[in-house]
């Protein structure tokens, strides 16, 4: 390979783009926010917003780094209705419901969960639900459609043109795949849209080429490689340098936890416990919440550290922060509200910190974690967090990624393997435990607060899909 790799990494919140050297260094890095809006009372992307950034981008870190190559990690939910090099209908935002009239069309043909291991998820969770809401809503654009491309397919073929598919898009979480049968599910086939769907190619593969006019005015051909999922790019990364045997906590806005080793028979769909589906079309057990988000939210934004001694007095004061304060995760019934007292500050921040270790450890045993734990992400730069999770584990191996960008890093990982390339190695750092008196007690409060709160919901709300709303 001559050249560099450029990787574009779209988060829901943030989206960013990375410069890797054949030899895996990092040598460059931009970011910039999605923008979303209202179009015909939907909550859209500003795609050409976005698309002009990436060109702008890709044509600076070519001139300036030689990129001769460009791969594309992108968040879950997210899909588009093209034709020949048209886009047919803005790209939906998932966190938007779909109307009543609509899920009660859906909802009741949603595959059984033994078929796609996706429960019935609320909003756009399962980009099914808001297919079908643009076929109902927008029946001229649906009928004129002749790819459904997922978003990092999206990107590929804003790029290249090629309209393509790819397993670890399709099998998170839409109710389009089912895993077992590494096939399109009976929602697919009932709806006749197996058609619309195109061929599906690995993640990382080279698929076309895109021309990219250079800032003096020149255009340079770059090759484009087949885009991923963000949170199975972070698990293929480090099953390729080398690890096994291991469960992944990959945080940003979702923290996602996925451990092969947890039996799909021990998924509770009723906990958001899901299976998504690994480049290789391997079924990958998983959970997830909204932890960045809710860590956000309940902190007020705090970005500063949190000092122990903060933690220890909203602990001995009995603060908790209790689910849910976004949708999904494992109490979909409940609402988040602090209890225990007011707290501002970094005192807030440090119950928001409790919060998230209190979710994630609860997650890890939900899906049988027992093996080393990887935490990769935002959050693995918070050693109070990744501390306090080596406490609440004594039985695990914890270490946590150096690289903080497990998602960008493994999609480059991917653009290399198609040729022939391995420069990444395990840089993951082995994470020391916090010694935080009382942290045992309070993560057993929590957990009783937590499931009371969840059995007063769903004796109020019995039906679970009902509750989930």
């Amino acid at each position: 390979m001559s050249g560099a790799l450029a990787v574009f990494d779209l988060g829901k919140t943030n989206s960013k783009l990375f410069v890797f050297s054949p030899d895996g260094t990092l040598l460059d890095e931009r970011r910039t926010k999605p923008v979303w809006h209202d179009y015909r009372g939907k909550s859209v992307l500003d795609d050409a917003r976005l698309f002009s950034w990436m060109n702008h981008e890709l044509a600076e870190v070519a001139t300036a780094h030689d990129v001769t190559r460009m791969m594309i990690s992108a968040h879950g939910c997210a899909f588009a209705l093209v034709r020949g090099n048209e886009l047919l209908h803005p790209i939906l935002d998932y966190e938007q419901e779909v109307p009543d009239t609509i899920a009660g069309a859906i909802d009741p043909i949603l595959p059984d969960f033994s078929e796609t291991y996706t429960p019935w998820l609320p909003l756009g969770f399962s980009i099914a639900r808001h297919i079908y809401w643009l076929q109902v809503e927008e029946p001229e654009a649906f009928a004129l459609t002749e790819a459904i491309l997922c978003y990092p397919q999206y990107w590929v073929w804003r790029f290249s043109g090629r309209e393509l598919a790819e397993w670890s898009y399709f099998g998170a979480h839409s109710q389009l795949w089912a895993p077992l049968n590494r096939d399109y599910s009976s929602l697919v086939e009932r709806l006749g849209w197996r058609d619309r769907f195109p061929a599906i190619a690995p993640a990382g593969a080279v698929v076309g080429e895109a021309s990219v006019t250079m800032p003096d005015g020149s255009t340079r051909a770059i090759a484009v490689h087949n885009g991923v999922h963000d949170s199975n790019a972070a698990l293929a990364y480090y099953r390729m340098t080398g690890l096994h045997d291991f469960t992944l906590v990959s945080t940003g806005t979702w923290v996602i936890i996925i451990n092969l080793d947890c039996p799909l028979g021990a998924l509770d769909q009723e906990r958001d416990m899901i299976a998504n589906v690994t480049v290789n079309g391997e079924p990958a057990p998983s959970l997830r919440f909204m932890g960045g988000r809710e860590y956000d939210l309940i902190s007020e934004n705090w970005n500063k550290p949190i000092s122990q001694a903060a933690v220890e007095r909203v602990m001995e004061r009995g603060v908790f922060a209790m689910p849910s304060w976004a949708a999904g995760g494992p109490f979909p019934e409940t609402k988040g509200n602090v209890v225990g007292g007011d707290v501002t500050g970094e005192e807030r921040a440090a119950v928001a910190a409790l919060y998230v270790a209190m979710m994630t450890d609860l997650s890890l045993d939900l899906i049988k974690s027992e093996n080393l734990l990887v935490i990769d992400g935002g959050l693995a730069k918070i050693d109070l967090f990744t501390a306090m999770l080596a406490q609440l584990r004594p039985t695990q191996t914890v270490v946590r990624s150096m690289m903080s960008e497990g998602s960008a890093t493994g999609a480059a990982a991917l653009a290399f393997k198609a040729l022939g390339l391995k420069p990444f190695r395990d840089e993951t750092v082995p994470v020391s435990a916090s010694h935080i008196p009382g942290l045992d007690a309070y993560r057993a409060r929590w957990r009783e607060l937590a499931d009371g709160a969840r059995a007063a919901a769903r004796a109020a709300m019995p039906d679970a899909k009902e509750a989930g709303r």
